[in-house]
């Protein structure tokens, strides 16, 4: 199999389904998205952090692909059976927040990004996620996504936020606070 084809060069591309949309099409800015955010959080996972905070991740990338594959489907025209993404994935994410959270200090205020550079990929990561649930939401209203997606994204947010947090603290790095200028 060639990586290259020569079908995208005139600027359009296939869906899964066949269907040929322009590269510019929401569903491609969709999971074009998702890959993004897909490969940053391979590059905190290759960090030298926690290994439990790794296993984490993978699981993550995985269903980021899961993800991926459904938004880059035509709904109305694919037979391909793709993976599934379940209540149990959120569920999965939800957990691993509360179990991060119980580590925590009580957050008082907004927290600037940054004070290590894996903490600083993190927040890359959470805000290409957000980007990622923006974009998904906005396909959602013009085409068939399925709700678990976004609500997938924005827990990965949350996850994301946490994270960061967490790794300032394993890492003896400095949490600052936004103090608002008056």
């Amino acid at each position: 199999m060639k990586i290259y084809t020569k079908k995208g060069d005139s600027g359009k591309t296939s869906l899964i389904g066949g269907t040929r949309v322009p590269k510019h099409h929401l569903r491609i800015e969709s999971y074009g998205t998702v890959d993004e955010l897909n490969s940053y959080i391979g590059l905190i996972r290759d960090q030298n952090i926690d290994k439990k905070d790794i296993e984490v991740l993978l699981e993550i990338q995985d269903r980021l692909f899961t993800i991926g594959s459904h938004l880059a489907s035509d709904p109305g025209k694919s037979k391909m059976v793709l993976p599934e993404l379940f209540e149990k994935d959120i569920t999965f994410l939800e957990n691993e927040i509360d179990r991060m959270d119980d580590q925590l200090e009580e957050m008082r205020s907004f927290i600037l990004p940054g004070g290590n550079t894996v903490v600083s990929y993190s927040h890359i990561a959470r805000s290409v996620c957000r980007r990622a649930e923006r974009v998904a939401v906005h396909l959602a209203e013009e085409s068939e996504v399925d709700e678990k997606i976004i609500t997938y994204l924005n827990r990965l947010s949350d996850y994301l936020f946490t994270l960061s947090r967490k790794l300032t603290k394993d890492l003896h790095a400095k949490e600052i606070a936004w103090v608002p200028k008056k």
